[in-house]
């Protein structure tokens, strides 16, 4: 992992530590759902400007380091940080609908159990799925 970060400039990989309290509330208290079991949080960094020659290649290291980590994290989802958002997750392909189907691929590593009952709610509170972005929580309407 060191001699995969040393190959690039300006990248940078950040560990939360997790435990203690976090592994006394319930998953299903508030919609982040990442407590008893997770030790950390790993946030993969990659940066470089909009004059990148190859941004391609900046692209390519990020993903071999994010494969280079699959033995040590979660997995049966890998789960992610919706606040760290991931693209290659899946996006929604319809602007103005989001996909319950395709929503479902990230939805179960951002918010594993919690994710149906997020549709639900964003049902409820945004039937017209005003709120969304490419990787939406989907209204059932």
């Amino acid at each position: 992992m060191i001699k995969k970060i040393l190959e690039e400039e300006a990248a940078l990989m950040v560990w939360t530590p997790y435990g203690g309290m976090m592994d006394k509330i319930p998953e299903s208290e508030i919609p982040f759902p990442h407590r008893s079991g997770t030790s950390f949080m790993i946030l993969y960094y990659r940066s470089w400007s909009d004059t990148e020659k190859r941004p391609d290649m900046r692209i390519k290291w990020i993903r071999e380091l994010y494969n280079y980590m699959t033995p040590y994290v979660s997995s049966n989802p890998r789960q992610a940080y919706v606040n760290y958002r991931d693209l290659d997750l899946g996006q929604n392909s319809n602007n103005s609908k989001t996909s319950l189907k395709q929503a479902q691929v990230w939805g179960a590593k951002y918010f594993k159990d919690n994710f149906n009952r997020l549709v639900k709610i964003k049902t409820k509170s945004d039937p017209e799925n005003f709120f969304r972005h490419e990787q939406s929580i989907p209204s059932l309407y």
